[in-house]
């Protein structure tokens, strides 16, 4: 073991952090105002309690967002990890690829499927208060950066990885971290692989003392099912948290990830839970999963409550402080396409849920998919924005969703803005499945994406093409948004991955316009019967992917393949359509080469987008000077591109902005540079 040779760099660490915590306890004590984006500051994942995504700023704007210049560059904090020696031989700290060699070498089981962390998928979007920048790495260590230089402040890691592989084993990521202020004392939060809650001083990195136990909350305890050490990747009673905390008030609400790969019926319940902000002491719980004598447990028939789980928060949330509610989106239960063994509806499967934030009682609720099949999770906070419909005001709720509808409700009694209708769609013929005979659509606005599969929707830039397309289709099942998923293969528009997705929409709260980021992302959902003697209780699972076979990588569907909304939410109404990108990677097939094709999106990735007072900013994956990665202005009011500047990589994470002595930046988190690398967090500035 090497250990010698790695000590300058954890002194190093130490330091900053000791360094740190001596400038600022010289001034201790001086009460500060709370923080907000009207004073340049980014407190929250979406800026706002509200999931805006906006910021006053204007000192970057249409006439100079193209002579922005990268200000900064800082590596994730997975460039440094250290690990726990055994046999009381103290820490090693040393780089990613070591760490991980060392554990494997220590105990080779650790990683589940024989899958190491996956530490590219940077997609935290840091907060920024007082010239601070927060944020925290896929392997769940969070870390303090300068705000004007990306220096280190301090950089805190819980070492959750040496648990062993997260919840989902490709799903190692962490979107970004909590912060709470009294106006003198400040914390940071965030959740952990290994399912855990940490709290640490923000101006010093180091553990906040009193908070749980070793600053830290066992989010696991108290969920029925809930096991630790589980490596069976199809019967993980694990739990992780991948999103942000939400802090609001005094309680930190923890949002979680709970695994749908399963070969038997029983999984943990998502139960939804907050914390005090101080003491991480349970202040209260709401069970998703609803038990016999609680609303909603007769919607899980033949006793499936019992031992169904999943359906929880996994990603982001909202509140209203002045209304006392917080906003939940929720996922479906588990497994996502098969729910034989969970009659009913189930609530609070894919659900909007208002809670009351001091006791988390049930204000209202809003059920999107009855008896989920889809994977059709709620993925993004809802966004929060007072309108004026029909000469009224009205304190709105808009949901964006992944078959690419906007519900929209008063936030504070959950009255739909617009009404919604339940229709008719297709039974399943899966035997012993029942599927919801209706399911709720919006009568406005009009759904972001296109919906279900027709001939039509299949490609036509040539009629070969579109001959090839229906002969690619033909062993599969096609139809209306909500077929259910068959043995052969149902091909859904859009598909899990999307329609909108949790990187959420940006609002506008002086015009009343939303701004929804979307992609066609249709799949192919199908199922098989376990056979005899196969593992696990379910009689069917998710089948492995069959995708219909299109002739040099032509895509099977219509484009655009990826578009930018405009939606003005006091009438409904779309304003503008605009794809995301011009498709290079299509466009470039040798199929395609010589047809003059209009923009077709597709240079999306999954990150959100950033609204300023004249810009709205999003990442694209193509069509930078050089044909790569890039950031995006577009006029507000009317969709066109206005101005582009090349990223360093592909974008992960959503960006976002703020100003430090008198200079706006934006910043945001892109793949590793290089191979062997590890992603970075880039920021923008004028020269």
């Amino acid at each position: 073991m090497r250990k010698s040779a790695r000590y300058p760099i954890a002194v190093t660490v130490a330091a900053v952090v000791m360094a740190t915590a001596a400038l600022l306890a010289q001034n201790a004590g001086t009460a500060r105002p709370m923080p907000s984006t009207a004073r340049g500051e980014w407190p929250t994942y979406g800026g706002d309690l509200s999931s805006s995504k906006y910021s006053p700023l204007d000192q970057i704007n249409t006439t100079n967002f193209k002579s922005l210049k990268v200000a900064w560059r800082a590596k994730s904090p997975d460039a440094m990890l250290s690990i726990t020696l055994p046999n009381g031989a103290g820490e090693w700290t040393a780089t990613f690829k070591e760490i991980f060699d060392e554990l494997n070498r220590l105990d080779p089981k650790r990683w589940r499927d024989g899958a190491p962390p996956f530490i590219t998928n940077f997609k935290a979007t840091p907060l920024m208060i007082n010239g601070t920048l927060y944020l925290n790495s896929p392997s769940s260590v969070g870390a303090a950066l300068d705000a004007k230089t990306g220096a280190v402040k301090w950089i805190y890691n819980p070492k959750s990885y040496e648990s062993g592989t997260t919840t989902m084993s490709a799903r190692w990521n962490q979107r970004g971290v909590g912060y709470w202020t009294d106006g003198t004392e400040e914390r940071v939060y965030w959740g952990t692989g290994d399912g855990y809650l940490i709290s640490v001083d923000a101006k010093t990195g180091r553990p906040a003392q009193g908070f749980g136990v070793n600053s830290k909350v066992d989010l696991m305890v108290g969920l029925p099912r809930a096991k630790r050490g589980e490596r069976d990747h199809y019967n993980a009673l694990t739990y992780s948290v991948q999103s942000p905390p939400f802090v609001v008030r005094d309680v930190v609400i923890t949002p979680a990830s709970i695994s749908s790969y399963l070969i038997n019926k029983e999984q943990i319940p998502g139960y939804l839970r907050a914390y005090d902000v101080r003491t991480g002491k349970l202040r209260w719980t709401f069970k998703t999963v609803p038990t016999p004598g609680e609303f909603g447990n007769e919607t899980w028939e033949a006793d499936s409550w019992s031992y169904a789980g999943k359906v929880t928060t996994w990603s982001m949330m909202s509140a209203d402080p002045e209304l006392g509610l917080v906003y939940m989106p929720t996922n479906t239960t588990a497994p996502d396409y098969y729910g034989g063994h969970r009659p009913g509806n189930n609530l609070f499967a894919e659900s909007i849920l208002a809670l009351d934030i001091n006791t988390g009682l049930r204000k209202w609720h809003f059920q999107t998919v009855h008896h989920g099949l889809w994977d059709y999770d709620n993925p993004a906070a809802p966004n929060l924005l007072d309108v004026t419909v029909n000469g009224r005001r009205i304190k709105a709720l808009a949901q964006i969703t992944k078959q690419g509808f906007i519900y929209t409700f008063d936030r504070e009694t959950g009255q739909p803005v617009w009404p919604i209708e339940e229709r008719p769609v297709p039974p399943s013929d899966i035997p012993g499945e029942k599927a919801s005979p209706t399911q709720p659509f919006p009568t406005k606005p009009a759904a972001f994406e296109r919906q279900g599969v027709t001939i039509d929707d299949l490609v036509d830039f040539t009629p070969e093409l579109r001959k090839a397309a229906i002969e690619a289709i033909k062993p599969y099942k096609i139809g209306p948004l909500f077929t259910p998923p068959t043995l052969q293969g149902t091909i859904m528009q859009p598909g899990p991955s999307g329609g909108g997705n949790w990187s959420g929409a940006a609002v506008d709260a002086e015009t009343g316009m939303l701004y929804v980021p979307s992609k066609q992302g249709w799949g192919v959902m199908r199922l098989e019967e376990r056979k005899q003697g196969v593992r696990g209780n379910l009689n069917y699972f998710q089948a492995p992917p069959r995708t219909p076979n299109m002739p040099g990588g032509v895509p099977l569907l219509k484009p655009p393949y990826s578009r930018m909304t405009a939606v003005n939410m006091n009438t409904g109404d779309h304003v503008w359509m605009t794809p995301a990108g011009n498709g290079d990677k299509f466009r470039n097939l040798p199929a395609l080469k010589g047809l003059n094709l209009r923009p077709v999106g597709g240079d999306h990735t999954t990150a959100g987008p950033v609204l300023t007072k004249t810009l709205l900013v999003y990442p694209l994956n193509a069509g930078g000077s050089q044909g790569g990665p890039r950031l995006v202005a577009y006029d507000k009011a009317t969709g066109k591109e206005i101005g582009s500047v090349d990223l360093p990589a592909a974008p992960i994470g959503t960006p976002m902005t703020y100003l430090v002595d008198g200079k706006q930046y934006i910043a945001l988190t892109v793949d590793a540079p290089r191979q062997g690398e590890v992603p970075e967090l880039v920021a923008f500035a004028l020269p």
